[in-house]
């Protein structure tokens, strides 16, 4: 979920257990971006047979050997994005020794919960290669949207292929099977320039076995125009060292908004490729593993190392949601 503009790979970017789980509009911070663009979502559907190829494309191999996608910002591609942003802070957040600790600045996650089933690893095809991020199942109509980071759905022009997404992916095992796109989606902003403050995407599942996602891993709930500055817990599968790809791996602390270039959330942090696209959320109970999931991993800087960032979940987010959950 970090990145180059230009870059040669994708990294970092990197609730409710029921598929019934709260879906919460909240209330804007007044420092918070105005969006409504009214654009049209754009998406790629996938035929059945292009299913039908994910789904045996996909061994245990050639998941373990996948390439992290990473989104690491350099200082010139930082002054290029559109939109600066002002104020705020960021505060470090320094690792602690706990398995599941406030603050924890990336740690394996042993706490158990819902979110050891509704997070997972993401896998496709990008221009040749095989390549993965982080997803997360969230509630929706369809029972069968994730939602993940948009260059993990499109990328440099081109809509990833061969997409699925492994819930609680175990070194190669799929103790939940794959999960075949029938459509990604992303926001009209990350299609059209790829603009980081909506660097945010969502994939419609098929059914497995005759069952929907959430009726098999549950879901989270999910939240827009909530605001800054918040307890956050960040999920992902990061695959770049230190890590492996194997754990689900997990940030927690204090949120700020990023203070340099971008409208987004930020948050200390050292998950590394293949985190891209996990979960970030609010109100995350510990206890149950449960949140509202008001983000995704998305990109780092190169020259602010241990600091992960994420878009803020506007109106533009909720109508690709929308557009996803009612597909």
């Amino acid at each position: 979920m970090r990145r180059h503009r230009t870059a040669a790979g994708i990294l970092l970017a990197v609730g409710a257990l029921f598929t019934g789980g709260l879906v919460e509009a909240g209330t804007a911070n007044a420092a918070a971006p105005h969006s409504g663009s009214g654009q049209s979502v754009p998406a790629r559907t996938s035929s059945v047979a292009e299913q039908h190829s994910a789904r045996a494309f996909w061994t245990a191999d050639r998941m373990r050997g996948a390439t992290p996608l990473d989104l690491l910002l350099t200082p010139r591609a930082a002054r290029q994005l559109k939109t600066p942003a002002t104020g705020g802070r960021t505060t470090t957040v320094e690792p602690t020794a706990g398995p599941a600790a406030f603050p924890q600045a990336g740690g394996a996650w042993s706490g158990g919960g819902a979110v050891v089933k509704t997070s997972g690893r993401v896998f496709f095809t990008f221009q040749g290669r095989t390549a993965s991020c982080s997803g997360n199942a969230v509630t929706s109509q369809n029972a069968s949207t994730v939602i993940t980071a948009g260059h993990c759905v499109k990328y440099q022009g081109s809509w990833h292929t061969n997409w699925v997404f492994v819930p609680a992916y175990d070194n190669g095992n799929a103790p939940y099977g794959q999960w075949t796109a029938t459509k990604t989606l992303t926001t009209p902003q990350w299609e059209a320039s790829e603009d980081i403050n909506h660097d945010i995407g969502a994939a419609v599942v098929a059914p497995l076995n005759g069952r929907t996602l959430t009726s098999v891993v549950g879901a989270q709930g999910i939240q827009f125009n909530g605001g800054y500055n918040k307890a956050m817990y960040a999920f992902g599968f990061p695959a770049a060292s230190p890590y492996d790809g194997t754990k689900l791996v997990y940030c927690s602390g204090n949120s700020s908004r990023d203070f340099l270039f971008s409208q987004d959330h930020s948050l200390g942090c050292n998950m590394t490729g293949g985190s891209s696209g996990g979960p970030w959320f609010t109100g995350f109970s510990e206890a149950t593993g449960t949140g509202l999931q008001v983000s995704v991993n998305s990109f780092g800087y190169t020259f602010l190392p241990n600091r992960m960032f994420g878009p803020y979940f506007g109106d533009e987010a909720k109508a690709l949601y929308d557009k996803a959950q009612t597909s």
